[in-house]
């Protein structure tokens, strides 16, 4: 670059840091995200998987309660479940009383309940059961990418699949290792506002702003035409995901919290066709030592009401044929109820989904509280084999790149 051009250039930023207060997106935002402003109306038919993570080990025993065994309720004294304010599954299986969001979604035959879903030996520690989870590999050492971020990286390379924008985390806190690859990054984003240009000035100024980002210079220098083509990819995706939000209206009636947030604006970008076949989100604060009956009562209320108005704005739009949610923890908690009115790390718990293209009701049986591990319920499925099926049948995408072997699958979706 020669000092007059350098000199402009640099005159050039500052006018604009001037005018705007703070011109962060175009350095924020992945390029691979920005070219994604330009995809979408071709995708709009491709399936789509929302993963959603409880964070901390979630009671399965009391999400999906054995509610006539006796067993249960001698291990449970402050904890168990009164049977006459349970949803019921079946005559001896039902959902906490919470879950009435669940309980509607098992009524108009769009939840699948996974039961005794675990891993081999399995870990106790929430970092370790969460990586293994993430990165579908029982081995320490293996666990740099995840399941699915290796996925995107066999995809890309084989040039099957347009791959602009595969995954999106919403959240803004840590990206999920599920989603870590080598070759295709993922965004995570608080919302959806965080891409909007912000200049503290009026709508005018704003426009005349991103005018003068995106013109195209004379005699550009390299720095200035790569600064210029950032600048006009971020505004392009700036506008298409305002725009999504913009145009997008419901009669739905979320409820205020944080996930229910969350899945509405999954709702919008499903939507407005964004391209990107991955929405991952999470709920924490599962970790139940101590007092679990009200905090754990609570989380359950969150879960069903966010993801029971989230199926029905997909069904309202006429998406809900081409979306399926995996609800996950990286493990249960103990059958024994320890001093504190809480439970310790597990093993062993249910696994959700939800859709309506997916084989609705019980899959596998409830753990034996009479047949314990070291006082932990014993898994039955594996649940790499619930990833494999929804790589080969879902989302129609390799299975083996994601474990490193060609694992079996199970039965989730009608034949």
């Amino acid at each position: 670059m020669n000092s007059l051009t350098r000199r402009q250039f640099l005159a050039d930023v500052s006018a604009a840091s001037t005018t705007a207060g703070l011109v962060s997106l175009a350095s924020s935002t992945p390029l691979f995200l920005m070219q994604s402003a330009a995809l979408g109306a071709e995708q709009r038919g491709e399936n789509i998987l929302v993963v959603v993570q409880l964070t901390g080990g979630n009671d399965g025993l009391n999400t999906v309660i054995p509610y006539k065994d006796e067993r249960y309720r001698r291990s449970r004294p402050s904890l168990a479940q009164d049977s006459s304010s349970i949803i019921k599954l079946k005559d001896d299986l039902g959902l906490h009383a919470s879950l009435r969001g669940f309980g509607k979604l098992w009524e108009a035959g769009q939840l699948a309940v996974v039961q005794g879903v675990g891993y081999p030996n399995p870990n106790r520690s929430h970092f370790e059961s969460m990586d293994i989870w993430h990165t579908a590999s029982l081995k320490q050492t293996d666990r740099t990418s995840g399941w699915l971020g290796r996925t995107f990286d066999q995809l890309r390379a084989a040039g099957t699949v347009e791959l602009s924008s595969p995954a999106m985390h919403l959240g803004g806190d840590v990206q999920p290792l599920a989603l870590a690859s080598r070759d295709v990054p993922t965004p995570s984003i608080s919302s959806l506002s965080q891409f909007k240009l912000q200049t503290g000035k009026s709508e005018a100024e704003r426009k005349a702003l991103e005018a003068a980002m995106t013109t195209p210079r004379s005699n550009p220098s390299d720095l200035l035409n790569f600064v210029t083509t950032r600048s006009t990819a971020a505004v392009k995706l700036s506008n298409r995901l305002q725009e999504a939000t913009k145009d997008y209206s419901t009669s739905v009636q979320y409820p205020a919290s944080p996930l229910a947030e969350k899945l509405k604006q999954v709702a919008q970008l499903i939507d407005a066709g964004l391209g990107t076949r991955v929405y991952y989100v999470t709920l924490d604060g599962f970790d139940t030592h101590s007092d679990q009956a009200a905090a754990h009562a609570n989380l359950l209320q969150q879960l069903g009401e966010a993801l029971s108005a989230f199926q029905e704005d997909l069904k309202l739009h006429g998406q809900d044929g081409r979306v399926v949610s995996l609800v996950f923890s990286e493990f249960g908690r103990r059958v024994q109820e320890n001093s504190s009115r809480g439970t310790d790390h597990g093993a062993a718990a249910p696994v959700f989904l939800l859709g309506a293209k997916i084989k609705a009701g019980l899959i596998g049986r409830h753990p034996e509280l009479d047949d314990l591990d070291d006082g932990d319920l014993k898994f039955h499925t594996d649940f790499r084999s619930i990833y494999s099926s929804l790589l080969a049948n879902w989302l129609h995408w390799p299975v083996k790149a994601a474990f490193g072997e060609q694992l079996p699958g199970i039965e989730l979706f009608p034949a």
